[in-house]
């Protein structure tokens, strides 16, 4: 069966507009002063979840300039708030450059916005907002979480803009880590096959495509049939490559596949899931119309789209 890898479309949490500046970190002096500029917006997060508009239909709301993130210029920022780690997100089209910035403390009663949850928030952002507030997650999970050297022990700090952690002490280089995943669905012209893994509650009746991470020396293929016959002991083929999507949480590339199964009977590992069965495409046509006995995930996540994918290959 023939499967078409390309989206027009990117995933939630992919689609960041903003110029990385790759070049412009190289340049101190600009870096020393890029905070200060007229008009650079700082994006504040409180313990990782993202300030958004209160009431992003409101357009006189002066923060609504990205749709419903809530930006602050530094006059704001510093008004209200103590700021922590900040790092450059990157420049947009007119060259003013974005930040992300960890506010410990955050106001019992703010005015025009509200810190919400990352994965809630991007069920109400457009594509480029989701793509931002995952670049903002990540960088500042990271950097929350490498304030000391792994070779020496001693204390690092932010260089580049953010872009990297520095260690004075053995001069160390520490650069952010992204966690390659595999998402894979088996699947014939028939038949898919899906899993509800241990972590889910079994009310929720959710089943969804397999996943893992890759291993150290290991491709895509190699992981994908190995967390395959891992899970579900069905033995895979042909992997064919669909799409992948950034999942900040906290730092994970999910890479989307279709794999071909070489073999039907069913052997799951019962210590990492719940149930792995195969589904015909009228048991998944009606889960996806909320008319099955399961569930499947949400258009947030990138299973669904692989899900949907297939179905819609007949």
């Amino acid at each position: 069966m023939p499967i078409q890898t390309a989206l027009e479309i990117p995933h939630v949490f992919a689609g960041n507009p903003l110029d990385r500046g790759e070049v412009l970190r190289r340049d101190e002096n600009w870096l020393a002063e890029a905070a200060n500029l007229p008009g650079a917006q700082f994006l504040p997060l409180h313990r990782l979840k993202v300030a958004l508009v209160e009431d992003p239909d409101n357009g006189a709301d002066k923060h609504a300039t990205s749709r419903d993130l809530c930006w602050f210029d530094r006059d704001e920022l510093d008004a209200q708030f103590s700021v922590g780690a900040m790092t450059l997100l990157g420049v947009d089209a007119n060259s003013l450059p974005h930040f992300a910035v960890d506010v410990p403390e955050a106001p019992e009663t703010p005015v025009g916005y509200k810190f919400i949850d990352a994965r809630h928030a991007a069920a109400r952002l457009d594509t480029p907002s989701a793509g931002i507030l995952a670049h903002a997650r990540a960088q500042l999970h990271w950097h929350a979480n490498n304030g000391f050297c792994a070779a020496c022990g001693g204390p690092t700090q932010a260089g580049r803009g953010g872009q990297i952690r520095q260690c004075p002490a053995c001069e160390s280089h520490i650069f952010p880590r992204t966690d390659p995943v595999v998402i894979m669905l088996v699947c014939d012209d028939t038949h898919c096959l899906l899993g509800q893994g241990k972590m889910r509650m079994p009310r929720m009746k959710i089943y969804s495509a397999l996943a893992g991470f890759v291993d150290q020396a290991e491709s895509i293929e190699e992981a994908v049939r190995r967390e395959v016959m891992e899970e579900a002991g069905i033995k895979a083929g042909a992997v064919r490559y669909h799409s992948s999507q950034p999942w900040p949480f906290p730092s994970s590339l999910m890479i989307g596949a279709h794999a071909e199964p070489l073999t039907r009977e069913i052997n799951f590992d019962t210590e990492e899931m719940a149930d792995v069965g195969w589904f015909d495409r009228n048991q998944v046509r009606a889960a996806f119309a909320g008319e099955g006995d399961f569930g499947l995930p949400g258009e947030i996540a990138i299973a669904h789209h692989l899900i949907k994918h297939w179905l819609d290959q007949e």
